[in-house]
């Protein structure tokens, strides 16, 4: 039986969830290329964000969380760089110089006390409501990873919930950036 990526060095150095982001052409077909790299060698991709970042130079910012060992990671990083028309790829790795959010729009259904908790539950959070009626809300949860996963735990607890979620977003703290091969920010 084969081992996947993840199992190979798991003996030698501790498996952690990472965020990977390639600046990339915004054009067709970048996303399938750079998911079959992820499937072709084994690796999973627990969350994927991608969104246009510069409509001039028609650049898209691809953000994928993942787990692996450090030389996994970098081992992915090399692979994404490679290629076309990859731009920059940067890891980030779970720690303190980094801020992580997730955005989640939680659509709940009750009546009376259940959709009362409910709501009251999402007021604790300073979640934003963003629609109301007699039956349902739906709010916009915030936050890192963990919070929005407990704060779905526990309205799922209360009653009938629908969910959208962003997956990770990340970007380092500080002034440093990340430069193109001509100095321009990405």
């Amino acid at each position: 039986m084969s081992k996947s990526a993840y199992e190979i060095d798991s003996n030698i150095d501790k498996i952690e969830r990472y965020v990977i982001v390639a600046w990339v052409d915004n054009e067709a077909g970048v996303l399938a290329r750079l998911s079959g790299l992820f499937s072709g060698r084994g690796y999973n991709i627990e969350s994927l964000a991608v969104a246009q970042v510069d409509e001039e130079r028609k650049i898209s910012r691809i953000t994928i969380a993942t787990y692996g060992t450090e030389g996994v990671i970098k081992q992915i990083q090399a692979q994404v760089l490679k290629l076309v028309p990859v731009h920059k790829v940067n890891i980030y790795p779970i720690n303190e110089k980094t801020i992580f959010r997730e955005l989640a729009l939680v659509k709940f259904l009750g009546t009376g006390d259940v959709l009362n908790k409910a709501e009251q539950l999402c007021v604790d959070n300073n979640f934003e409501f963003l629609d109301k009626t007699p039956k349902s809300f739906i709010v916009q949860a915030l936050g890192r990873r963990t919070e929005v996963d407990e704060f779905i735990k526990k309205i799922k607890a209360l009653g009938e919930v629908s969910i959208s979620r962003t997956g990770a977003l990340a970007m380092n703290k500080g002034a440093e950036t990340v430069k193109d091969n001509k100095g321009k920010v990405l």
